[in-house]
């Protein structure tokens, strides 16, 4: 799996998370779905992840994005 895929891949998956935590523990946790969706927005404008990053260095091959 390339880089670009796994960042696609774990953001989707903290999205559910944060929905999942919103509807079952509390309401406030759709703060977290609103700093993930920032992420990806300022993500699509710099070029910069957090996510990427960290992915660099455990390895993953790089793909055409990041």
């Amino acid at each position: 799996m390339s880089l670009d895929r796994m960042v696609l891949a774990f953001a989707g998956v903290m999205v559910l998370l944060s929905v999942v935590l919103t509807v079952f523990v509390h309401p406030l946790f759709v703060w977290f779905t609103v700093f993930i969706g920032a992420n990806l927005l300022q993500s699509a404008f710099t070029g910069f992840c957090p996510a990427a990053t960290i992915f660099k260095k455990l390895g993953i091959r790089p793909g055409t994005a990041f």
